[in-house]
């Protein structure tokens, strides 16, 4: 029987990230995975190709309806979904093969096929086809992810009715897309395929998309999405979805209590995510799920079985990509004696629409929850030379700071390239900077990134220069 220091059940963002950094630590290390490409919900069906399609439906709309303003003549655009989706896989492809180059660089055993727990040391995996084999290993450590949830009397087809990762490999532009909630994988899935062309109508239970975000941001990237033609459904509670040939009628409930319906080709049900445990045998290894099907684990990330960790979208907080590397990051390092941390409150989230919404630390909202005494400064997109100089004149930056101490409390962005402006953030509360050490912090001119130096500068004594 092979044995091993530390075996990663999941081959995601945060399993790969954790047993790169166990080999970094010495120790002898496995990852399992049961498909047959690496990285996960994340790399294959999610993040990676999301992306790609996005790109590619960002350059089809400005092709269309913004290189004339640039004086950039060209015969009317037309759409091949098919090379869309192809060039979508060869990204994934190419990334998927990064991550084999980085487990054989690090000596990593990779095994393929499912990993169940047959005691809390011993791991069985059974392979495609049907043979198997057991290892052993000191620790583990559960990485599976999670995968797309749903309503309880929606029956998904995954062809007309379909989940993000149907979304993602359609053979057709949709007439009239449907995606029942208003959270970021439906905006973004709904943004590629109205730029794409098709009618695109978001139904959202609670009164506004992007709910868990600051209020402006939802606020703005509304405006901004019924502008480029997205339509909205807001307060409304879906009760039905019925498929009739090529057509999906979704029946619901208004704010008022009255029935609505609204027919499309295509339904995306994106209605949050749910932990992946199935098959795992965690009965065998006497691990404990909470209420909510989650790995329970302590503030170590351990499960109440000592030498079993668990990490990413499978265990309680945000399902994000980068939660999990830090987690995979963290765990390896506590197993080699290192004391690690993550602060969660300075985990970054992002909606990748253009413009692109993002944020770090504690919203307006929550703040007000909790009684905290702040001040607010923000600063217009439009204002800056470089958004003029890129058409890309939507937006914001909001920043909130404790009213006395003016430490920054919460950093909130939506236009061009805030999912990387949005790191200014992330490093100035890590170092636990005020706004008037970035109001005094020089930012080169003209770039995006100004618009954080002037929302610091409004923060302290409204003294924005620009506006």
């Amino acid at each position: 029987m092979s044995q091993f220091d530390v075996t990663v059940i999941g081959s995601g963002p945060g399993g790969y990230v954790a047993a790169i950094r166990a080999a970094q630590l010495g120790f002898k290390t496995a990852i399992i995975e049961k498909y047959s490409t690496l990285g996960g919900t994340c790399l294959n069906v999610g993040c990676i190709p999301s992306k790609a399609l996005l790109d590619s439906s960002e350059h089809f709309e400005n092709a269309k309806h913004n290189f004339a303003g640039h004086g950039i003549i060209i015969n009317e655009p037309q759409v091949d979904i098919a090379r869309i989706i192809e060039r979508k896989n060869e990204v994934v492809d190419q990334t998927t093969k990064g991550i084999n180059f980085l487990m054989d660089k690090n000596k990593i055993t990779v095994f393929e096929g499912l990993g169940s727990f047959e005691s809390a040391t011993q791991i069985k995996i059974t392979k495609n086809d049907g043979s198997s084999e057991t290892i052993e290993s000191k620790y583990t450590i559960i990485a599976t992810g999670s995968k797309p949830s749903s309503l309880p009397f929606i029956s998904l087809d995954k062809e007309r009715v379909i989940t993000s990762t149907e979304a993602l490999n359609l053979k057709e532009v949709p007439k009239h897309l449907v995606v029942i909630g208003g959270g970021v994988i439906g905006l973004e899935l709904g943004s590629v395929y109205l730029r794409l062309g098709a009618q695109v109508t978001v139904v959202e239970f609670m009164d506004k998309i992007i709910p868990g975000m600051d209020g402006a941001l939802s606020k703005e990237l509304t405006k901004v999405l019924k502008k480029q033609g997205m339509k909205f459904m807001l307060s409304t509670a879906v009760s039905a979805v019925e498929r009739n040939g090529d057509t999906v009628k979704i029946t619901a409930k208004d704010k008022k209590g009255e029935e609505v319906v609204v027919e499309g080709d295509y339904c995306l049900v994106s209605v949050g995510r749910k932990p992946y445990t199935d098959g795992l045998g965690l009965e065998k290894a006497g691990v404990e799920l909470d209420e909510r099907g989650r790995v329970k684990t302590n503030d170590h990330l351990q499960t109440n079985v000592a030498n079993i960790y668990a990490i990413g979208d499978v265990i309680k907080g945000a399902m994000l990509a980068h939660k999990a590397e830090e987690e995979g990051v963290l765990v390896a390092e506590i197993l080699a004696g290192q004391k690690p941390h993550i602060n969660y409150n300075l985990i970054p989230g992002v909606v990748y629409t253009w413009p692109e919404v993002a944020g770090v630390g504690k919203t307006e909202e929550q703040l007000k929850e909790e009684g905290v005494a702040y001040k607010v400064g923000s600063f217009p997109m439009r204002a800056l030379g470089r958004s003029r100089a890129s058409g890309d004149t939507d937006g914001l930056v909001k920043i909130i700071a404790d009213e006395k101490t003016d430490e920054i409390l919460g950093m909130h962005i939506i236009g061009a390239r805030a999912a990387d402006l949005i790191a200014e953030g992330v490093i100035a509360m890590e170092f636990r900077a005020s706004a008037e050490d970035i109001a005094r912090s020089s930012h080169a001119h003209p770039t995006y990134a100004e618009a954080i130096k002037e929302a610091a500068l409004d923060a302290t004594a409204k003294r924005s220069i620009h506006m």
